[in-house]
Order: C-alpha cells, then structure tokens, then sequence
C-alpha cells in the first residue's frame, strides 16, 4: 500500500491486488458494504496519518479507481466543515468514529507504466514492437516518462506478455488516464512503441 499526498485535503492511495489478496478482498467487493472493506479503509485512513498527517475526520469523497493490471487507486478528499459546528459534534464524534463516505467507482482499463529514464522506455519499445504492439501513448509527469495502453483487441496471452514487458523495464503506475490528460505532457500521442523503437535504433 503507497500513498501520497495530493494537496492539504486529498490524498491518492495506491493498493496492489496483493494488498486486497492478504486481506481476503476481491477486486468486487470494493463495490459491496462489507466489513472487510471498512476494515481496509480504518487501516487506510491509519496509515494516511501515520505517514501523512491526513486527519480523515468529518465527510470524506472517495473515488475508487480500478486498473486490471496495477490494482486500485482510491483518492480520498476531505470536506470542509465549519468550525463551529465542527466543535459542537466533536463530544458526538468521539462516541463513535464514522467516516461519512461518498464513495464513487470508475474502472480504467488502461495499462500504464512509468520509466524513469527514456532508455529504459526505449528499451522496453524494441522489446515490444514487431512481437506484440507498436501502439501506445507517451506522457511527461512529474519527471517520468509514462507509456499508456489501450488493451482492448488485445488477447489474454498478449495481454499478459504486454505487462510482463513492461514490468521488466518500468513500474505500474497509479496515476490515471484523466490525470495525466490534465497534467500529464503528451510526448507522442500515438503509435508511441514504434516511434521510440524506429527513431533511437
């Protein structure tokens, strides 16, 4: 379980698929109202204020993003509440801690890896091109290169071979397509395997 902290109220929680496995959670029931998952998010919201010093009292919104090759990224964003009626429910508050969650789900297909070095990105295209896809985006953020897929088309063992590729050269990566179209530099916005292999041979 990694975590960042995005601005004063929001934080982005990266959790692998061996996060949810130790704890006995499938990728489905993120969608259900069960106490494994509210115990997950206690111990999520624990560490965000060991590590961080994110204090997740009062309403929270929580986006649950899933990617079926890297695992699940949950940001969670801190409502502002006014401080007096922060002061009045606090004997209530320490009664019983409730997180008030509005929790919204979006699955992203998309395969994203980063790189820290172009010649790592490079080495990973010439790998990949003429054996599995010469497709691809590439993005600039925060000083790494990321390499963006689309698997759809793309066969289980082709799928399987694509991620274990780039896993070699890079790492998953839990910055999401909507991100890195906001803030990411689009470097090559397509075929971005067959550029990088072709034009640093």
């Amino acid at each position: 379980m990694r975590m960042e902290r995005l601005s004063t109220d929001k934080i982005r929680i990266f959790l692998t698929f061996d996060d949810l496995t130790e704890r006995g959670i499938q990728k489905e029931d993120m969608w259900r109202e069960i106490p494994k998952v509210h115990e997950l998010f206690s111990e999520m919201m624990d560490q965000a204020y060991n590590e961080l010093g994110f204090d997740a009292s009062g309403p929270l919104a929580v986006e649950v993003f899933a990617m079926p090759a890297q695992g699940m990224v949950v940001i969670v964003t801190r409502g502002k509440l006014e401080r007096d009626a922060e002061r009045a429910t606090e004997d209530e508050e320490q009664e019983e801690e409730v997180y008030e969650m509005e929790v919204t789900l979006e699955q992203s297909e998309a395969i994203i890896y980063r790189f820290r070095d172009i010649e790592d990105a490079i080495g990973a295209a010439k790998t990949l091109i003429g054996q599995l896809t010469g497709e691809g985006r590439m993005y600039r953020y925060q000083d790494q290169w990321i390499l963006c897929f689309d698997p759809a088309g793309l066969e289980a063992a082709g799928y399987h071979a694509l991620i274990a590729v780039l896993a070699e050269y890079g790492e998953a990566t839990s910055v999401t397509p909507a991100v890195l179209e906001e803030y990411g530099q689009i470097i090559i916005a397509s075929d971005a395997v067959k550029v990088l292999a072709e034009h640093f041979s």
